[in-house]
């Protein structure tokens, strides 16, 4: 998982409330468990103006101009800026995935559904939620100043603007904030521990060496 300590990015508004996850992911991508390749299918359903199927050619479907990320001052965005409850509906991972894989690595809201948050961590990307007012005032920002950016400083748990003209900190939990830092998904974290396994695998062999045939 890649590391997060600080993200200087452009923002993209999604003024909607109760995105669900299979309107970040829709149903029909699921089943791949890859971990890779879901990021042209983010907001499918919104992004085109067809029907998409797993593996059709992205690059020759019509995308539909209304959509906000298919508007050019949007492009190469790395926040998203939404509102409440984002990310209800099912749990599926798929849907992080998709949207580190587009390019964002945050997500800013008033709130997030709790499945959705807990996965948001565990994928490297990172939820921060905010006051509905401070909330308000960055999607007025957002939509007046065209390449309108953030930076987002995790270590700091602060949201500046660019400027340096306002500041929103956000809570975060010590071993989360730890993790995204750190790259730290639930594999690595396991892995930190390779050494003690391996000692025990040892041990236990030692101990019951009739099971060294099953393993």
């Amino acid at each position: 998982m890649e590391k997060f300590t600080l993200l200087d990015g452009l923002v993209a508004p999604m003024d909607r409330a109760n995105v669900d996850t299979d309107a970040i992911i829709p149903k029909q991508f699921l089943k791949s468990i890859k971990r890779s390749g879901f990021g042209p299918n983010l907001f499918d359903e919104w992004r085109y103006l067809d029907h998409g199927e797993p593996g059709m050619d992205n690059s020759k479907r019509p995308l539909n101009p209304e959509f906000v990320l298919n508007h050019p001052r949007y492009q190469g965005a790395s926040i998203l800026l939404t509102r409440k409850n984002f990310g209800c509906g099912s749990s599926r991972e798929h849907a992080p995935w998709a949207l580190e894989q587009y390019g964002f690595r945050a997500i800013i809201a008033p709130s997030f559904a709790d499945i959705f948050f807990n996965n948001c961590y565990k994928n490297g990307v990172l939820p921060i939620v905010l006051g509905e007012a401070q909330v308000e005032l960055l999607f007025n920002e957002v939509k007046a100043f065209p390449g309108y950016r953030l930076l987002v400083d995790l270590e700091q748990q602060v949201v500046r603007t660019t400027t340096g003209s306002a500041s929103y900190p956000f809570d975060i939990d010590a071993f989360r904030k730890y993790c995204l830092i750190n790259g730290l998904d639930d594999i690595g974290l396991t892995l930190r521990q390779s050494d003690k396994i391996r000692a025990f695998e040892e041990r236990h062999i030692a101990a019951q060496p009739w099971l060294a045939n099953t393993i």
